[in-house]
């Protein structure tokens, strides 16, 4: 476990804390509001309900069609020459149901099963889209924490900065130091104050960033309790972290998926040298009014009834059945490739990420060490600044060297919480529930 402290200051962290902890959320909360307002994530739902309705779509080809026709018409009868009777008219009026369905079309099957397939396709990059906003979202919020760090930092230093310089001015004015201890005082004074300035403007832009995301005005995260352990990786090899990738990840599932479309998109066109057999039952009455063509002034009614099945063979289709299964060979051989592509891109982004989180895990450490060592350095060059071994240039560069190393080390911390995440999102396994590791180290 890494430990996590910011022993300078702590007191006024704190007090940050306190003053917003009414108002201030979590990552959970925050992402719960996120997912019913960021456009991107909204958009990718809405096209996954989308491909839900088009499966649908694709299982309507095994089922059976009912039509319903009716038709009414008039008949002007004029005979000319041979036919007994004389001119009149007669009307016929006729309702019809039909009923067909498949009983043997691969091609249709193969489409429902492409229909399940994409399903599936879509549901890999709705979890892409869950995984996004959640490092998106953790990004905006630690950028926050990081800006506020800076800014508490940036502001402590200004301070110790103006006390040194009010020191150089009283030694000045008492001969026991020089106008340059002054000028470089208050030099550095100045660029603390222009530091500040940066800070809170950089502070301004995550906060609108984090505001915008989450559709909320004015969000106050909270922050991570100091003297807090960094969780470690509960999974220590590496491997084991690619290994898993290789079947869950959304890119390879959804690469696996389109594969298994190309190999059906292949039976659809060898369905082309196939016959198809098809059901058919239906029922028609017809009502002539007034006579017909042969039968002067009767009214009768016809009721016709058929069952059967159509068998169709295909012959010969001017080869476009042949070059259509080139054509799908050729695609589900493209497919193929992706899927190796996807696994050797999410194998490479995973130890990437996954050394990342080594390296920032060693960087936490580094820093620790050196916020100590640079403590005392300060406090060294002080007291030698005191008894006259030391000038103020060199107490100065010490402030600064310091209080770097604190900002280092608190964009280094956050930084390995985002990367944990990171990683998780790289092997394909981040889920809503990992905030809970996070959370946990927060101050509520």
């Amino acid at each position: 476990m890494k430990r996590f402290s910011l022993s300078l200051l702590a007191a006024s962290v704190t007090l940050g804390l306190v003053a917003h902890r009414a108002s201030a959320q979590s990552l959970g909360s925050l992402y719960e509001a996120a997912r019913t307002y960021d456009a991107t994530f909204l958009s990718a739902k809405a096209l996954f309900d989308s491909n839900v309705a088009l499966a649908d779509q694709a299982k309507a080809s095994l089922l059976p069609t009912i039509g319903f026709s009716s038709t009414i018409s008039r008949t002007d009868f004029n005979p000319q020459y041979g036919i007994a009777g004389g001119e009149r008219y007669f009307g016929t009026r006729s309702y019809g149901v039909t009923a067909t369905q498949p009983l043997y079309r691969p091609g249709n099957l193969a489409t429902y099963n492409q229909g399940q397939k994409q399903l599936l396709i879509a549901d890999a990059a709705l979890q892409t889209a869950e995984q996004d906003l959640i490092v998106r979202l953790s990004q905006a919020y630690f950028d926050v924490l990081a800006s506020k760090d800076s800014l508490i930092l940036v502001r402590a230093q200004k301070t110790a900065v103006g006390e040194q310089l009010a020191s150089a001015k009283r030694n000045f004015e008492v001969g026991t130091s020089t106008i340059t201890d002054t000028n470089e005082a208050q030099a550095r004074f100045d660029l603390s104050r222009a530091q500040e300035i940066a800070a809170e403007n950089d502070l301004r832009v995550k906060q609108l960033a984090l505001n915008t995301l989450v559709g909320q005005p004015d969000v106050q995260p909270f922050g991570v309790r100091a003297g807090t352990a960094l969780p470690i990786l509960k999974d220590a090899d590496m491997n084991q972290w690619v290994d898993a990738s290789q079947q869950i990840h959304p890119s390879v599932r959804s690469a696996q998926m389109a594969l298994d479309v190309a190999v059906l998109e292949n039976d659809k066109s060898r369905a082309g040298h196939k016959p198809t057999l098809d059901g058919f039952i239906s029922g028609t009455s017809t009502t002539n009014m007034n006579g017909t063509t042969t039968v002067v002034s009767t009214d009768s009614r016809v009721f016709v009834g058929q069952a059967g099945v159509t068998l169709t063979i295909p012959l010969f289709a001017g080869f476009a059945t042949e070059n259509r299964l080139k054509q799908t060979l050729s695609l589900e051989e493209k497919a193929r490739v992706d899927l190796e592509n996807a696994r050797r891109t999410v194998a490479q982004a995973t130890r990437t990420a996954y050394l990342g989180v080594v390296s920032g895990l060693s960087s936490v450490s580094a820093y620790e060490a050196a916020e100590k060592s640079s403590q005392s350095a300060l406090d060294s060059n002080k007291l030698g600044y005191q008894v006259g071994v030391r000038i103020n240039i060199d107490v100065l560069n010490a402030q600064s060297q310091l209080y770097q190393t604190k900002k280092d080390l608190a964009a280094a911390r956050y930084s390995v919480l985002l990367g944990q995440l990171k990683l998780r999102q790289a092997n394909g396994s981040l889920k809503e529930a990992d905030f809970a590791s996070i959370n946990a180290l927060l101050a509520k």
